[in-house]
């Protein structure tokens, strides 16, 4: 049952027509339960086939609807109607160029990710005979929270650096190398920290929080690059003390 209109502003782009982006306002009776994922969905198959964006699991998981939802920021299956006013105004991710629509162009954000090497540098390779590499429940719990990252780039559309300076690695990057740099597993902080300690790395951070504000998953991005500021400051004052250590 429908017992409610509103009217959805979305910024809309095709390259190929138009000259810049502009608004299009299309109006949409909602359920009660819906978010604006679903409302998007209702113009897209009842209203404008040609509207584009990007979705699928409709479950906060994959990442991949985050949309500027009034200014802010949000997941679009996680913005509830029911708690939006009449007028929504949808637009593309802040910070990124715009590929069409609602659809933003990633390129900068998956290069910077591969950059800080999101993955494990184990201290030897071991065959599937020898088994897994193994660690305590302790151990796993000093990183698991930075593995909850869902790459939804919400906290690059948030921060204020990012859009200042387009060269700074950003929140979740830098958090996932944190996240690997805690892993007893692993022994790659050493070849990370020529990006993750540069001036376009955790040293380009003011600290604002915003991308730690807009997380949906609590990862906590700013924590991250603060810890990582302390841990690399150490490293500096030990390479000092002590040249040439852990050669």
């Amino acid at each position: 049952m429908t017992d409610r209109q509103i009217d959805l502003q979305i910024l809309r782009y095709d390259p190929e027509k138009d000259n810049e982006p502009a608004f299009q306002t299309y109006r949409v009776p909602c359920q009660e339960d819906w978010v604006v994922l679903d409302a998007i969905n209702y113009i897209k198959d009842e209203l404008d086939r040609t509207l584009s964006y990007r979705w699928s699991c409709h479950m906060a998981v994959c990442g991949s609807c985050g949309m500027m939802i009034n200014g802010e920021p949000t997941l679009s299956c996680k913005s509830f109607l029911r708690d939006l006013p009449d007028k929504i105004r949808v637009e593309p991710l802040a910070n990124f160029p715009i590929e069409r629509d609602l659809v933003v162009v990633m390129d900068d954000f998956m290069n910077k990710l591969g950059s800080v090497k999101p993955y494990l540098v184990p201290s030897e390779i071991k065959s599937v005979e020898d088994g897994s590499y193994l660690q305590s429940p302790a151990q796993l719990k000093k990183f698991k929270q930075y593995t909850l990252c869902i790459n939804c780039t919400l906290c690059y559309a948030a921060c204020p650096q990012y859009a200042h300076d387009e060269s700074f690695v950003g929140p979740a990057a830098l958090a996932l190398a944190h996240r690997y740099n805690l892993d007893s597993r692993d022994v790659g902080r050493t070849v990370r920290k020529d990006v993750v300690a540069s001036n376009a790395g955790i040293w380009e951070c003011s600290f604002v929080g915003a991308c730690s504000d807009v997380c949906p998953e609590h990862v906590d991005p700013a924590g991250a690059i603060q810890q990582t500021k302390i841990a690399s400051t150490v490293d500096y004052f030990m390479d000092l003390i002590t040249p040439g250590r852990g050669k």
